[in-house]
């Protein structure tokens, strides 16, 4: 296993810098031009010609992407246009709330979707089951921006219940009141992918209660609940790890537009920000990081195969 953790970082090294040209290339390409944040009406032509020399923006793009690689392998990741403050900070600032939504979100999706998967493949064509699957199509059809929307018109603005955006409260400082914040952004994140787990699960548990194990099972007498939980449930558990490891990519695109939707101060919020401000230092830098967290997402979910599946562990 330590052979094959250690391959994946090796592999991740190429994508990493592959990821980068490509994200350094449309950055450079998109219409705009980070100087003009700077530029005054009152402002002399030789003033900022100096401010681009002094930024690098005045070298061919290619010597402009390796003096960026230099630096990034030495740790600094240069500073924001915009604020003027060192990028690594800002980005180390941001992560927790991002990974703090993703992993709520996610732990969310599992919760509801394995056990309603699995109730409806036993319900298969039953009126829960219609209804079950119905709302999963409506949670894989509509847009998550639309959805947020909808919750804060509901909950926030009609009910009063929870806060419409933000991660706090001015002037409190409680677990419960970054919770509080957290609910809606949470389902926003979490509402598409229980739909897509949830039909995944119901098609996979339908297949393994066809098998020949779960007859034996209960021939010798076992419950119908225990046979599911007991036996079913691991078979089923597979598959969801590869989806799992296939909804990383959608829950960090999806981060970036429920955090500018709630204000939530993650990594998708300052991105957006960093987009529309032109602020190019910020976004590589974005860029490598969520490209990192897809890797080691993916990366958990291989391990998890092996601690599901023994045999897995074995061949490794």
């Amino acid at each position: 296993m330590k052979k094959v953790i250690l391959k994946r970082f090796l592999n991740a090294i190429p994508l990493l810098f592959i990821i980068s040209i490509i994200a350094f290339l449309l950055i450079k390409l998109a219409p705009g031009d980070p100087i003009q944040s700077f530029v005054t009406p009152d402002m002399n032509p030789d003033d900022v010609e100096r401010m681009r020399k002094s930024l690098g923006l005045d070298q061919p793009i290619y010597m402009q992407y390796i003096l960026w690689l230099q630096n990034i392998l030495t740790g600094n990741f240069g500073y924001s246009i915009i604020t003027k403050r060192p990028v690594l900070d800002m980005i180390i600032e941001r992560i927790p709330a991002t990974l703090g939504l993703m992993g709520a979100s996610l732990l969310l999706s599992l919760i509801i979707a394995i056990p309603l998967g699995m109730i409806t493949a036993v319900k298969k064509n039953t009126i829960f089951d219609r209804i079950a699957n119905f709302f999963a199509y409506i949670g894989i059809s509509i847009p998550g921006f639309w959805f947020g929307l909808m919750l804060i018109y509901v909950f926030s603005l009609q009910l009063g219940l929870l806060p419409s955006m933000g991660m706090r409260t001015v002037g409190t400082d409680s677990i419960w009141d970054v919770m509080k914040h957290g609910i809606l952004p949470a389902t926003v994140l979490a509402f598409q992918n229980i739909s897509v787990y949830m039909r995944y699960i119901r098609s996979s548990t339908i297949r393994q209660l066809d098998e020949d194990y779960v007859q034996i099972q209960y021939a010798y007498g076992a419950s119908k609940r225990h046979v599911l939980f007991n036996h079913v449930l691991r078979n089923v558990l597979l598959p969801v790890i590869t989806i799992i490891g296939l909804s990383i990519p959608n829950l960090v695109g999806g981060a970036f537009i429920t955090e500018t939707v709630f204000s939530w101060p993650g990594l998708g919020l300052l991105g957006v920000t960093s987009i529309f401000s032109f602020d190019y230092p910020v976004i590589m830098a974005i860029t490598l990081f969520s490209s990192v967290m897809l890797i080691l997402g993916n990366l958990i979910a291989d391990i998890l195969y092996s601690v599901v599946d023994p045999r897995i562990r074995l061949r490794g």
